[in-house]
C-alpha cells in the first residue's frame, strides 16, 4: 500500500502488516508525534524519546518555575511533551501548498484527540494551550494503544553510525538500536544540533528573525479593530502587521496571542527569552505578539557565519538578556520611540518581574532602528498601538540554521537519518512541522511498498 493511500484512510480502519523495522524518533512535538502515529499505524516498531517531562508534570513544574524563578531543565516552555507548541495559541494555519492530504490527517487526528470540530472549516483555526494539554496526552495514548513506546525525560546524548547508516542512539542510561532515525527535537535543542554536527550532519545558516514582545490591554486592540471594546459572541480581536522601509530590515508581528499571556520561554538556565500563549477562549486581559526584524546574520555581522557560529551568536544574545530570577527588561512603546532616559513599566501578563530598561540598547543597532520605524507605522495603522509595552528578547520565531538534505529528504551523506519539523529549518508552526515529519515517514514507507 502506498504511503499516500494510507494517509487517505483517516479512520485507520484498514489492516496493516506488522513490521520488524525499528524507528526511533527524537522529540514529541508535532513533527515527532505525527511521525510516530503514522509509522506505528503503518506497522513499524516506533520509540519516541522526549528529553522533557510528560505534559501533566510539565505543567506543574512550569507553574513552580513561574512562582519561584527556579528553572527546570526537563520541564519548561521549550522542552516537554508536545514541544514548545503545547504552550502557545495553537494556531493551525500554514502557507505551505499542496499539503491537503497531510492537513486532513493532522486535523482528523486532533479532532479524535479532543480538538473542536470547527478546526476543519474555520479560516484561522486555533486550539489554545488549555486544549493542547489534553490533546497531546490523548495523541500519546493513541500511539501507545497502537503499540508504540515513549520514554520521557530521556535526553539523547550521542549516536553511532557507520558508512552513512545510523545504528543506535545513546541516552545517559540506555542505548537504542534502530533502523531509521527521525530527529524532530525542535529549534531550541542546541545540544542536539551540535551532537549531529559532530557526526558529520551538515547545516547552513538561514534567515530568521529577532526582536521583542509587544503587549497591550486587549480592549485597545478591540477598539482599534472593531471600534468597540468588545463584541458579544466574538473572541478577542487579532492583528497582523508588517513594515518594509527601504534601507531598513523588514519588520512584522508574529505569533499574535489575543487574550493571552507572555511567558518566560527560555530553554536553558541563565538565558532569557519571551514567548506568547493563549487559551482557547482568548479571554485574558492582555494581547501580545512578537515584533521582529528579518535577519541575515552574515549581512548583520558583516562576515561569513557558519552554522555553529550562528548558534553561538544567538546563545550569547539570549544570555545578555538574563538577570537573576528571569526578570525581563521592558519599557513602554512610547519610551522606545522617544529614547527616554527613564524607562518604566506598567501592568503586564508576564508572571515574573519586569525590569525597567533601555531595551533599544540591547539589540544590534540595525534591528533596533528597524523596530522603531516599524512601531511608528504600526501605531498609525492601529490606533493606540503606541500605548503598550515592549519587552524581552524574541529569538525563537524559527531556527537560525537549516539541515542540508539529500534525495528523499535524508540528511546529506546518510541513508536512514531525517531531521524534521522546526528543527530542520524547513518548517515553522504546528501544521508545517507536522507535515514535514509526515513527508519523512512517507519516504520510509515507500521503501517497503
Amino acid at each position: 500500500m502506498k504511503g499516500d493511500d494510507f494517509l487517505l484512510q483517516n479512520e485507520f480502519s484498514i489492516p496493516y502488516k506488522k513490521r520488524k523495522e525499528r524507528v526511533v524518533i527524537i522529540g514529541s512535538g508535532p513533527a515527532g508525534m505525527f511521525s510516530a502515529l503514522f509509522l506505528q499505524k503503518a506497522g513499524f516498531n516506533v520509540t519516541v524519546l522526549e528529553r522533557g517531562a510528560e505534559v501533566d508534570s510539565r505543567g506543574e513544574r512550569i507553574a513552580k518555575f513561574e512562582q519561584t524563578g527556579i528553572f527546570d531543565k526537563n520541564a519548561n516552555y521549550a522542552f516537554g511533551e508536545g514541544g514548545a507548541g503545547t504552550f502557545s495559541d495553537g494556531k493551525l494555519t500554514s502557507r505551505s501548498k499542496h499539503i491537503s492530504k497531510e492537513r486532513a490527517f493532522i486535523m482528523d487526528a486532533y479532532i479524535r484527540a479532543g480538538a473542536p470540530k470547527e478546526i476543519k472549516y474555520l479560516a484561522h483555526p486555533h486550539l489554545g494551550s488549555d486544549n493542547l494539554k489534553i490533546i497531546v496526552k490523548n495523541l500519546r495514548n493513541e500511539f501507545l494503544r497502537d503499540g508504540g513506546r515513549i520514554d520521557f525525560e530521556c535526553m539523547v546524548e550521542d549516536l553511532t553510525h557507520k558508512n552513512g547508516l545510523v545504528q543506535s542512539v545513546k541516552t545517559e542510561n540506555q542505548q537504542y538500536e534502530l533502523d531509521y532515525l527521525i530527529v524532530a527535537s525542535g529549534h531550541s535543542s542546541y545540544e542536539t544540533y551540535r551532537m549531529l554536527m559532530r557526526h558529520g550532519v551538515e547545516f547552513r545558516i538561514k534567515n530568521y528573525a529577532l526582536g521583542s514582545r509587544v503587549e497591550h490591554r486587549q480592549e485597545i486592540i478591540n477598539e482599534a479593530q472593531w471600534g468597540v471594546s468588545s463584541l458579544a459572541g466574538v473572541k478577542a480581536a487579532e492583528y497582523r502587521l508588517t513594515s518594509n522601509i527601504d534601507g531598513l530590515l523588514p519588520v512584522y508581528t508574529f505569533c499574535m496571542c489575543p487574550g493571552g499571556v507572555i511567558v518566560p520561554a527560555t530553554a536553558y538556565r541563565d538565558t532569557n527569552i519571551v514567548n506568547g500563549m493563549s487559551n482557547y477562549a482568548r479571554n485574558g486581559d492582555f494581547a501580545n505578539s512578537a515584533m521582529v526584524a528579518a535577519v541575515n546574520l552574515e549581512k548583520l555581522l558583516g562576515r561569513d557565519v557558519s552554522a555553529e557560529q550562528a548558534l553561538k551568536w544567538t546563545e550569547d544574545l539570549e544570555r545578555s538578556f538574563y538577570s537573576d530570577g528571569y526578570s525581563v527588561p521592558a519599557c513602554t512603546i512610547k519610551e522606545y520611540l522617544e529614547i527616554t532616559s527613564s524607562p518604566s513599566v506598567s501592568g503586564t501578563s508576564y508572571p515574573l518581574k519586569l525590569n525597567p530598561a533601555p531595551l533599544w540598547e540591547m539589540l544590534p543597532v540595525s534591528i533596533t532602528e528597524s523596530l522603531r520605524e516599524g512601531l511608528k507605522i504600526f501605531s498609525r495603522k492601529l490606533r493606540g498601538f503606541d500605548d503598550g509595552m515592549i519587552m524581552g528578547l524574541e529569538s525563537k520565531t524559527s531556527a537560525p540554521i537549516q539541515v542540508i538534505r539529500g534525495p528523499g529528504g535524508l540528511c546529506e551523506g546518510f541513508s536512514n537519518l531525517y531531521v524534521s519539523g522546526e528543527g530542520s529549518g524547513y518548517a515553522g508552526g504546528i501544521i508545517s512541522s507536522a507535515t514535514d515529519g509526515i513527508k519523512a515517514v512517507l519516504e520510509i514507507i515507500e521503501k517497503f511498498d
